[in-house]
């Protein structure tokens, strides 16, 4: 079993379904699909702190995968991420170094915000969890609870050596990166194609196409 935590945030639920309808269609692996939802503090969504949490729901166990999901669309099988997981970690990510094109994100809506740069930006928005190790045990809800947004995506709890890496194609940054190659996972980081400034995004026909296997309706929101 696949255990799958996937961030929910009402205001873009269009964009959850859209990733799940991806990811059923592209496996046949038994996967569990779990929602993450949080209370909102700061930051963009609702899930930006309760992602720090899966180690501690998984009861400190075995491995799970995280993804940002509602503003996602996944394009191959899951368990060929899954297939990555090193126990010599205590995460995995897409260990992006960029600074961005874009000043402000999901433009028109309410959930406009700064798009700021700051060190290791992203790398969390994708995440293979090696739950049981150590260092992971640090994760408590009291722990995340008590801690700055900054500390936790820079992973401020664990050495550099401790951070793995996954390929570019399994976090590419629509709308940030040029040329990837294939990429397994689609991130609209600016805005999901339901949103009208992104209408014309990169793979957002493919999106829309996705939402309309799933008959997710509207394919449009105005947040």
């Amino acid at each position: 079993m696949i255990r799958i935590f996937c961030g929910y945030d009402k205001r873009e639920a269009v964009g959850f379904h859209v990733f799940v309808e991806s990811l059923i269609r592209h496996t046949d692996s038994a996967v569990a699909i779990i929602p993450l939802i949080g209370e909102q503090r700061d930051g963009t969504n609702a899930y930006t702190y309760a992602r720090f949490l899966v180690p501690y729901l998984c009861n400190f166990e075995g491995s799970a995968i995280f993804v940002d999901g509602s503003d996602m669309l996944l394009r191959t099988d899951i368990k060929q991420l899954a297939k990555l997981a090193n126990s010599q970690y205590a995460v995995q990510v897409v260990r992006h170094d960029y600074r961005t094109h874009h000043p402000r994100k999901y433009l028109g809506t309410t959930m406009e915000s700064p798009n700021s740069d700051y060190p290791r930006k992203n790398w969390s928005s994708v995440m293979i969890w090696n739950c049981g190790y150590a260092a992971n045990r640090w994760l408590t809800p009291k722990a995340i609870g008590d801690s700055e947004g900054a500390f936790l995506h820079r992973f401020g709890w664990l050495d550099s050596e401790e951070i793995g890496p996954l390929p570019v194609r399994w976090n590419a940054l629509v709308g940030e990166h040029k040329v990837v190659d294939d990429p397994h996972i689609a991130h609209f980081t600016l805005g999901i194609p339901a949103i009208d400034a992104y209408q014309e995004s990169d793979f957002a026909e493919e999106w829309r196409a996705m939402a309309r296997l799933g008959q997710t309706a509207p394919d449009r929101i105005n947040v």
